[in-house]
């Protein structure tokens, strides 16, 4: 029977029994799908490419060690895969730009710090920092779009697709997410909130 034939889940089968081509056979069937998902968030093509990569490594491992049970939805659970690759590419790399709140005033105002001598570099990484800390404990589906719309610039029809959810949950996700974090701003650090915002 031709490879083409034949499920995910049997390939996956044949391919924990020994033979490669049937990886090979689901790497050929949804590299395409995962890329793109990946490509969107990065909109990069070298670091989309590492990022596929990665995430076939990682289904090879998670098959491997016994711990994949997503029978039948394969393709679903691999494009989650990479789409949480690209997530984590953004974390590691610390690429935090202005988020803007719902009155269009920034999160954290880089005016202030227009002079960056040594000092206010600090504090303006300290309060990045502090940031990332209040985006961490956000709901995860309320960090989820604040992520990618801020951090990887997808629109969001773009965010809507990659989620699984409608454009209007992914607005009241973002709202409740800029809500949420300017009540932990107020929360942790009032002072600060209220120099910021007078």
């Amino acid at each position: 029977m031709k490879r083409t034939t034949l499920t995910d889940g049997a390939l996956i089968s044949i391919y924990r029994e020994g033979d490669d081509s049937a990886f090979e056979a689901l790497v050929y069937r949804h590299k395409s799908k995962v890329y793109t998902a990946i490509y969107l968030i990065v909109k990069d093509r070298d670091v989309a490419e590492d990022l596929l990569q990665e995430t076939f490594i990682k289904a090879i491992d998670t098959i491997k060690g016994g711990r994949y049970n997503e029978e039948g939805k394969f393709g679903p659970w691999l494009q989650r895969v990479g789409h949480n690759m690209a997530i984590d590419y953004f974390r590691r790399n610390k690429r935090y730009p202005t988020v803007v709140l719902e009155d269009g005033s920034p999160l954290l105002d880089d005016e202030i710090f227009a002079t960056q001598s040594s000092e206010t570099l600090h504090i303006k990484a300290e309060l990045h920092q502090h940031l990332r800390q209040l985006i961490q404990e956000l709901p995860l589906a309320q960090r989820q779009v604040l992520i990618l719309r801020h951090f990887a610039g997808l629109s969001f029809q773009e965010i809507a697709v990659q989620t699984d959810v409608s454009i209007n949950t992914a607005l009241g996700r973002m709202r409740y997410a800029l809500i949420n974090l300017r009540k932990k701003l107020v929360q942790r650090d009032p002072a600060y909130v209220r120099e910021l915002y007078p």
